[in-house]
Parts: C-alpha cells; structure tokens; sequence
C-alpha cells in the first residue's frame, strides 16, 4: 500500500530532487513548455502550478508569497531568443555585464542598459508580469501533460510534454511526426514492389508494338499478300491451286 507516500523520489537525494524540480519549473516558464520523462513531468506539475498559485498572490501585493516563491523558484536569468545567439559569442565579461549592474543586482525586466543592446529578464519577473495575466480567470489547471509515443533512447522511458495552457501549437503549424527507420524501410519496400508491378515482370509485362506481328499488305485487288500471311504466321505458303 501507498500510504503516506506523496511524491516519487527519481533515484535522487532530496536536495537533488529540490534543484530538479526548480530548474524543470524556470525551464517551463521560460519557454512555456519542456519535454521530459513521464515520471518527471507528474512530479513537476503540481510544484508548478504552486508556484503560479504564490506568484499571482505575489502579484496582488502578498509579500510572504513573494518570499516563498523566490525561496522555491530561484531568479534565474533568461535571454530573449533573438538575442541568445549574440550572447553565446561574447566573452565571459561581457556575459556577466548583461546578467548583472555594476552594483551586482540582477537585471530583471530585460530592457536594454546604458551602452548596451540587451539584458537578462528574471524568471520571476517573466512569471509574474507575463505568465500570471494569462490565468486571471482560471481557478486551477494551469498547465497540462500530453504523453508521447517516442520513448528516449538508452532506456525506453515513456516521455511527455508539460506545457502550460494556453501555449498550445496551432493545429496548422503541427509539424508531421519524423519516420521512424522501420517504417522507411517499410516504405522503401512498398515502393519497390509497386515500381515492380508497375513495370511488369517476365509474366506481367505487356507486349511491345515490335513484338506483335505487322499486318498482312494487301495487293491492288484486296486480297492479302501470302507471303505475308506466311512469314506472319511461321509456315511456308501453300498455293490454293495445288491444295
């Protein structure tokens, strides 16, 4: 029997299991949706959706929920996706400059500084003045898992996607699921047969015009050739009168 047994503990220590869980939940705030294993994903939701439950009391003025969740979440620093590839090329200084002021504070809105293109914009300032809004109606259910039938590699571990609602994918961007190499190879098969069939085998194939036999050329009077009827039909001509 299960009893008293809350959470899963993912072959983890419990402080292990504590940074997991933190760092799956900023990944899913910053990006609206993550794929992980199915045992991941369970024991992420409902952290997740506690965190959005303190950030929208954080939002309407609770200072205790502002403290919990920075004590949970963490202030993780997120750069915009048209700038990430800027950032990857800069040295480890000027990384440190978009990530914190000279005083050593965080940037937190993302807004460019003075002298600078860009900033890092805080994890919790994404969720509460970004994701938070989008759930001013919502009691409860704030994200949502879809199983997947790809399994990850090395161990076969049943995957899925958590996604917060509301980042669904457009049903007219979906891309079409890769191939798997059975199915090509399946595939590759099917259209050799059918290439095959079409092109006609030694029994299959059809007759070519230089195989069938010309037609007899008939004299001036209509009466066709002999010696045509003949060579057509692989005998020697027989005169009509000996006969």
């Amino acid at each position: 029997m299960r009893h008293r047994i809350a959470h899963r503990k993912l072959n983890r220590t419990a402080s292990h299991r504590r940074a997991l869980r933190r760092n799956l939940a900023q990944s899913l705030f910053e990006h609206g949706r993550i794929t992980t294993t199915l045992a991941k994903a369970k024991d992420l939701r409902p952290f997740a959706e506690k965190l959005i439950t303190l950030a929208r009391r954080a939002k309407e003025g609770s200072s205790s929920a502002r403290t919990r969740l920075l004590q949970l979440l963490g202030d993780r620093g997120i750069i915009a996706a048209e700038h990430q590839e800027a950032y990857y090329t800069m040295s480890d200084a000027k990384r440190a400059k978009t990530l914190r002021s000279r005083s050593g504070r965080r940037y937190r809105t993302g807004e460019p500084a003075k002298g600078m293109k860009f900033t890092a914009e805080s994890v919790y300032h994404r969720l509460v003045n970004t994701i938070v809004p989008t759930f001013e109606d919502r009691p409860g259910g704030y994200t949502r898992i879809i199983k997947l039938s790809k399994r990850r590699l090395g161990d076969a571990t049943p995957t899925a996607v958590l996604q917060l609602v509301g980042e669904e994918v457009a049903p007219g961007s979906i891309a079409r699921p890769e191939k798997t190499a059975r199915r090509r190879r399946t595939d590759r098969r099917y259209q050799a047969v059918v290439k095959l069939t079409k092109g006609g085998g030694p029994e299959t194939r059809p007759k070519k015009p230089q195989d069938e036999a010309p037609p007899a050329e008939a004299d001036d009077a209509g009466v066709p050739d002999a010696s045509a009827t003949d060579t057509a039909t692989g005998g020697e001509g027989v005169d009509e009168k000996s006969s």
